[in-house]
């Protein structure tokens, strides 16, 4: 029975477990909506709306969690079976507006909408306050423009409008507060002062503007009233009248007030802690022009302006003279004038770096002048107290200039080929200004005006310019040109072209005499001539100075170490030094030193043969005697290459050259004919060395003299 209870429990589960169904959901999309519409006027009501489009594979219920996000940030949150939420805003303001988006999550998906863009168009009408409705002139008055509700970053607008004036303007941008303060200087002159502000912020489409504030206006208050400036008896004077000027105001407070009085920009009185200032002048023509007078207390200034006109009483004096360029110790004479007036106090003055010289008092001036009168001289009239002065007249007086003298800058007269000369003319005496003037031969090179030298540098130096420099000088004076004497001058030409040789070349003969020629191509005498011989380091042997293109060095007594390389320089006063190409002198033996030499050498031989005459002769005579031994091994071919040394006193010391291959090849054949024979014979050698006698071939020979012993 159980076991049957049991067979069916099993049986129904199983068919429970066939009939359940998996719940399955998938989103489609959200969307998010505005209601009215994106575009809504600031203080209206408006609905941001997220709808969530979901499928099932069946009908069941879904927690929804709904979030609303404005530019990034989190606004509203919602928990909800439907597929919808509502973010509601009753009052929209302009900081409402922005990027809203809203993100739905159901079981662990997530899907996010595509963002929406709101405009809550207008902006709150702003709040505008001053911290003071009277002030006076000079004064500060600050001002305060709030946006209340208004998220910032916004701008905000000042306007001051003074009565019958357009409004003025300045801007304040705010980063992090939605009101701004602004402080405005009361000028002088202001009446009556109306503020406001308005206020801008960003959005995509551009700039919003907010309403104009309230209106709010500001009393002021003068501390005193504009000066008035007068002058007495009126505004038109003539030279020589009495002007009087008189600036006045009235202040409330006179602690503090300071007037000044000026013309253009000279102060030419001012008075403190007073209502009036007062100033008088004789009026000349310079005292024309608009006057000002300014009255200051603190930070506020007023000013009133007059033009002042002075007719002239008469014209400026005219200073003539009889000449303005003249010889000194002639006569001068200097005459003032006025035009159409001959009445007036003359004086005639001479300027000075120090102040003005007063020569006399009278419109004529007569005088003998000298160098020590050039100057400006100037004439003053005066009439009725009123002075003027005459332009100022130049007067050059003038000395004579003296004979110049024409040089050369370096000193020497002379100039090496090629290279530049610079002259120098110089009057010692003459008024300056003086014009120099250089000649090269009869043509003009040069004008310098100059106070008292002029320089010229020729640049085209020939061999045909030896002379023919001179110079003018000359001034205003009416004794005319002087003219320097004419300078010659050198021209050096360089050394070109050395070259040495010698008599006899290439080789010369112990104890003979050398003769050395060195010469040049070209170059102006005297030529200083140098010979060297070239070993580890340069020997000057001879030098000489010579007034020719070459010079001969004779050279007494050649010995065997004057064997070299020699060769010579040439210099003159170019101060360039012209090295020869080198030559080699070898010395070598004399004739007769050879000859005593081969002298020997044939004695040697003679003696060499009578003793092979004679052994031989003596073999066949014995020609089974005992056989001939040779002592030593002189037939080696080691010892005919070897050489024996001698001290220079040995007198078996002999100059020559190369090995006597004759004798030796003689021998080898003789001992090689004999045979055994030979062994009974001994031979004593000498070796006598031969210097070399060609100093090209380089090396040394030994000559071997035998001597034969028989036993």
């Amino acid at each position: 029975m159980y076991l049957a209870l049991l067979v069916i429990f099993l049986q129904c589960s199983e068919l429970y477990a066939q009939g359940k169904v998996y719940q399955v959901f998938t989103f489609n999309g959200v969307k998010i909506k505005v209601e009215p519409s994106d575009k809504v006027k600031n203080g209206a009501p408006m609905s941001i709306i997220c709808h969530a489009d979901i499928s099932k594979n069946t009908d069941f219920q879904l927690k929804h969690n709904f979030t609303f996000f404005k530019d990034g940030k989190l606004v509203f949150m919602a928990i909800s079976d439907k597929e919808d939420a509502r973010y509601e805003i009753p009052v929209a303001k302009s900081a409402d507006t922005g990027d809203y988006e809203c993100r739905v999550k159901a079981g662990d998906k997530l899907v996010i909408s595509k963002p929406i863009y709101v405009w809550v168009a207008g902006m709150t009408k702003p709040i505008l306050t001053a911290d003071k409705k009277e002030v006076s002139e000079g004064e500060i008055v600050k001002l305060r423009c709030e946006l209340p509700e208004e998220v910032p970053p916004l701008e905000f607008f000042f306007r001051k409008t003074k009565t019958n004036s357009e409004p003025i303007e300045k801007r304040v941008a705010e980063q992090n507060q939605n009101f701004s303060e602004m402080e405005y200087y009361v000028e002088a002159g202001d009446n009556i002062l109306q503020f406001d502000c308005f206020g801008k912020r960003q959005v995509k489409s551009g700039w919003e503007s907010s309403q104009h504030s309230n209106k709010t206006l500001v009393t002021v208050k003068e501390p005193f009233r504009k000066p008035t400036l007068i002058t007495t008896p009126s505004n038109n004077f003539t030279e020589g009248d009495i002007i009087e000027f008189e600036c006045s105001t009235v202040a409330a407070e006179m602690r503090g007030i300071e007037i000044i009085f000026q013309k253009n920009r000279t102060i030419l009185n001012s008075v403190r802690d007073k209502k009036f200032l007062k100033y008088s002048t004789l009026a000349t023509q310079e005292d024309s022009g608009e006057y000002l007078c300014k009255v200051e207390q603190g930070a506020v200034s007023k000013t009133t302006k007059l033009n002042v006109f002075v007719s002239e009483l008469f014209p400026k004096p005219t200073l003539s003279a009889s000449m303005t360029q003249l010889d000194e110790n002639k006569d001068l004479i200097l005459n003032c004038s006025i035009n159409g007036l001959r009445r007036a106090n003359f004086s005639i003055l001479r300027k000075s770096s120090s102040g003005d010289i007063l020569l006399k008092k009278s419109r004529i001036l007569a005088i003998k002048v000298n160098v020590n009168d050039t100057g400006s001289y100037t004439c003053k009239a005066e009439v009725k107290g009123i002075v003027k002065e005459s332009k100022p007249v130049r007067i050059s007086v003038y000395a004579p200039v003296s004979k110049p003298t024409l040089s050369v800058v370096s000193g020497s007269p002379e100039v090496v080929l090629g290279k530049p000369l610079q002259l120098i003319c110089h009057s010692v005496m003459g008024t300056p200004p003086i014009t120099f003037t250089f000649y090269k031969g009869d043509e003009i090179k040069k004008n310098v005006t100059n106070d008292t030298y002029a320089t010229f540098l020729d640049e085209d130096i020939g061999l045909n310019d030896n002379g023919g420099y001179k110079c003018d000088a000359r001034n205003n004076h009416s004794s005319g040109v002087k003219t320097s004497n004419i300078l010659n001058v050198t021209v050096i030409v360089p050394i070109r072209g050395a070259s040495l040789g010698s008599v006899p070349y290439g080789e010369v003969e112990v104890g003979s005499d050398t003769t050395f020629l060195c010469s040049v191509n070209e170059g102006s005498w005297p030529i200083d001539f140098k010979f060297f011989k070239k070993t580890d380091h340069e020997v000057l042997l001879h030098e000489v100075r010579e007034y020719s293109d070459r010079t001969i060095w004779h050279k007494k007594t050649m010995k065997r170490k004057d064997t070299g390389t020699y060769y010579c320089m040439a210099s003159n006063r170019a101060s360039v030094d012209v090295r020869s190409h080198p030559i080699t002198i070898s010395v070598i033996l004399a004739a007769w030193q050879k000859g005593v030499i081969a002298a020997f050498v044939l004695t040697a031989m003679a003696g060499a043969g009578a003793v092979a005459l004679w052994w031989f002769l003596r073999k066949k005579k014995k020609a089974k005697g005992p056989s001939m031994e040779m002592s030593g091994s002189a037939l080696a071919p080691n010892l005919t290459s070897e050489k024996l040394t001698r001290p220079p006193s040995d007198g078996n010391y002999y100059s020559g050259s190369g090995y006597i291959e004759d004798n030796e090849n003689h021998m080898k054949s003789t001992d090689e004919s004999k045979g055994p024979d030979l062994e009974s014979a001994e031979v004593d050698y000498t070796e006598v060395e031969v210097s070399t006698l060609d100093p090209h071939r380089g090396h040394s020979g030994v000559l071997w003299l035998w001597k034969w012993k028989l036993h």
